[in-house]
């Protein structure tokens, strides 16, 4: 029996591997980046080896530190997780040649699955319907195509290319994509499906042969072809899911599968299923699977189970019976609006309230956590953006979206950008709702990365921060401490606080009555600021003294005001604003949503002006490639050059048409945040 598990990976999946673990009585051991020593998944674990260094190919792609780790700490097995060596066939012989328990499918199995075209043709003779696939780009007969990595998975090493043009470049851009995240470059390219469903299928297999079905997942919200929204089970049209058990069984007992593993389906419009590829290990995803399972299922308890030889038990080698829906959303670092630019920074609270359960099961309709973070957690440039998963179960679908949506609107997530207010507005979607979703759901429905809070709603936001800010500064003042905030003994003249926020630099002037009470209030936009010219969210209180504002608010009225919380009166419905605040930051959560906005030093101190048409890196990572050089003229839109952070490829693209003057860091050169990548002068100034 296996007694010490060494977990070769980080964050989440590292936990969630040590919960079972726990439950079971199994010491474990925790491998960790410099970058890593202080995350919580460390801390958890029984011991901890330290891996110098930070970039994934000098320490958790590295299988001679991680065997050098199990030997040092008397570890007798090993969790690959998923991602990094999860899949690597090589890791997985040097394992078990080292005497130790993989808990995982047999080398063999991922070298056959690994190798997506070779697993393909395999498949396709086990009677798995196929995609036409090509390894030749001259031999396309059509388009559009999907590129894909033929290593690894998680969307990284994908394109979606709509002509000739354009495949060349897809090409080449996959294939230095896919290089950094898996160590392998090869790809190919498959007919795309349009409006295609991706569904797939829990797989286990024991060492007596046996391969079973554990259900269908529903995971076509996807952006950049990777998963943010999964569900379990998936709603199918009739007769789809027994079709999907069986190509899903025939996959695994072709290459004698054992572990748990997950094969991938399209679904298309007409009803037809397409193999897409075999993960050999677990996904991310597989909580909504054991929290719709009947019984309590585990996952990681069946793979250490078969991995110490145990035969699966009787009731889950036949169809097995599901109970309710669950629904999981990816929360990243991200800004959507941004293209999915990935975020960095420190997490200064973490907190989603109605948590009934963190990587465990659910005795009822409620929340369960599986989270990579906590309070004060660092995120940084070297790994994937996901923070945690967070996941509802209820009796209906609809309950489990409502409940998810929720939690997620009241959640209190500080310092970091997120994906948050794009996933509520998903699942209250009235398409996700009625199961019209696919593969291109995002593309289709720009509305749903609109901010939880309009436009016209940010003034109240900034209102509650300027007289929480004041508040405190009351609450701290050596002397007079008892004055109300914001009292002048020259009423006249009103209090100012500049704030920079989402529509942009903004002045907040307000005027207390003798009671502290609020006389008048405006929120307009800052006279030297970026959006000096711009009135959205303006709203302005009237000069009689009545608090009356403009219509989108009616009257507003402070009912309590503390450093921390901030009441307010809104044409006679209170709503209630907390304020956290992190330096000069103060992050406001409401009634419907979440709004950071920083407050501006009344005397800025001068810094030095960027050159005009400056292009700046918005994270810190690689420059990847050069596809411009100086003096070169282009055009808005043309692809300047490519910066790689988090293991994924950013675009940098002119934003007007001119002249590239400036290209100061050489291919291969590491940026910081805010660092100068490229300078383009304007069509008209050719200097």
């Amino acid at each position: 029996m296996i007694t010490r598990l060494l977990v070769a990976n980080r964050g989440e999946i590292a936990r969630r591997i040590f919960a079972t673990c726990r439950s079971l009585g199994v010491e474990t051991v925790a491998v960790h980046s410099d970058a890593d020593a202080d995350a919580p998944f460390v801390a958890e674990a029984d011991q901890a080896v330290r891996l110098p260094g930070n970039a994934p190919a000098e320490t958790y792609l590295r299988s001679d530190l991680m065997l050098d780790a199990a030997r040092r700490t008397g570890a007798d097995a090993v969790h690959p997780g998923y991602g990094f060596l999860a899949e690597n066939a090589e890791f997985a012989t040097a394992v078990t040649d080292a005497g130790l328990t993989w808990v995982g499918p047999s080398a063999k199995a991922i070298a056959a699955m690994g190798d997506k075209m070779a697993a393909k043709a395999l498949l396709a003779e086990a009677g798995v319907p196929m995609l036409p696939s090509w390894t030749d780009p001259a031999a396309i007969t059509g388009f559009p195509v999907l590129v894909k990595a033929s290593a690894g998975g998680g969307g990284r090493g994908m394109r979606v290319v709509r002509g000739p043009a354009d495949l060349a470049e897809a090409v080449a851009s996959a294939r230095r994509e896919a290089a950094a995240a898996f160590g392998d470059g090869t790809v190919f390219i498959e007919r795309y499906v349009e409006r295609g469903r991706h569904v797939e299928v829990q797989i286990v297999g024991d060492t007596q042969g046996t391969v079973a079905a554990l259900g269908v997942r529903e995971c076509s919200i996807q952006r950049r072809h990777q998963k943010i929204v999964e569900e379990a089970p998936g709603v199918l049209p009739s007769g789809v899911r027994e079709r999907l058990h069986e190509a899903a069984v025939a996959a695994g007992r072709a290459v004698d599968y054992v572990g748990a593993g997950t094969v991938e389906f399209l679904l298309a419009p007409d009803g037809a299923i397409h193999f897409l590829e075999m993960n050999t290990r677990l996904q991310v995803e597989h909580p909504v699977t054991e929290l719709t399972a009947v019984g309590d299922l585990d996952l990681v308890r069946l793979q250490l189970l078969v991995a110490e030889g145990g035969a699966l038990p009787e009731h889950l080698r036949g169809p097995v019976p599901v109970r309710g829906y669950a629904i999981e959303v990816r929360l990243c670092a991200e800004d959507p609006a941004e293209g999915f630019r990935p975020a960095t920074g420190t997490l200064h609270r973490f907190a989603v309230p109605g948590v009934a359960r963190e990587f465990g099961n659910l005795a009822r309709a409620g929340l369960r956590l599986d989270s990579g973070v906590v309070d004060g957690s660092v995120v940084g440039v070297h790994y994937d953006s996901m923070l945690a998963k967070l996941i509802a179960w209820a009796p209906t679908r609809a309950e489990a979206a409502r409940i998810l949506a929720g939690a997620l609107a009241r959640a209190e997530l500080h310092g970091v950008s997120t994906n948050r207010d794009l996933l509520v507005r998903v699942l209250r979607s009235s398409e996700f709702g009625a199961v019209e979703i696919d593969t291109g759901f995002l593309e289709r429905h720009p509305e749903v990365f609109d901010p939880l809070v309009s436009a016209d709603r940010v003034p109240l936001f900034a209102l509650a921060a300027a007289l929480a800010s004041a508040a405190a500064r009351r609450a701290a003042a050596p002397v007079l401490a008892g004055l109300p905030s914001g009292w002048r003994n020259v009423p006249a003249f009103p209090q100012r606080t500049r704030l920079a926020g989402p529509t942009g630099a903004v002045e907040v002037r307000y005027r207390l009555d003798r009671s502290g009470g609020l006389a008048e209030w405006s929120v307009r936009p800052s006279a030297d600021g970026p959006a000096a010219d711009d009135a959205r969210g303006a709203a302005t209180g009237a000069p009689d003294g009545s608090g009356a504002v403009g219509p989108a608010h009616g009257s507003v009225t402070p009912v309590s005001v503390a450093p921390d919380r901030v009441v307010l009166d809104v044409d006679g419905v209170r709503q209630p604003f907390r304020v956290h605040r992190v330096g000069a930051a103060a992050h406001v959560d409401g009634p419907d949503g979440s709004v950071t906005l920083t407050e501006l030093p009344r005397f800025p101190e001068p810094t030095a002006a960027l050159a005009a048409g400056s292009l700046v890196a918005p994270l810190p990572g690689t420059v990847t490639r050069l596809h411009v050089s100086a003096g070169q003229r282009v055009a808005a839109g043309d692809l300047l050059l490519t910066l790689e952070a988090m293991k994924l490829e950013h675009p940098v693209l002119a934003p007007i048409d001119g002249t590239v003057a400036e290209l100061p860091v050489p291919a291969g050169g590491q940026v910081d945040a805010g660092a100068v990548l490229a300078v383009v002068n304007p069509e008209e100034d050719q200097r």
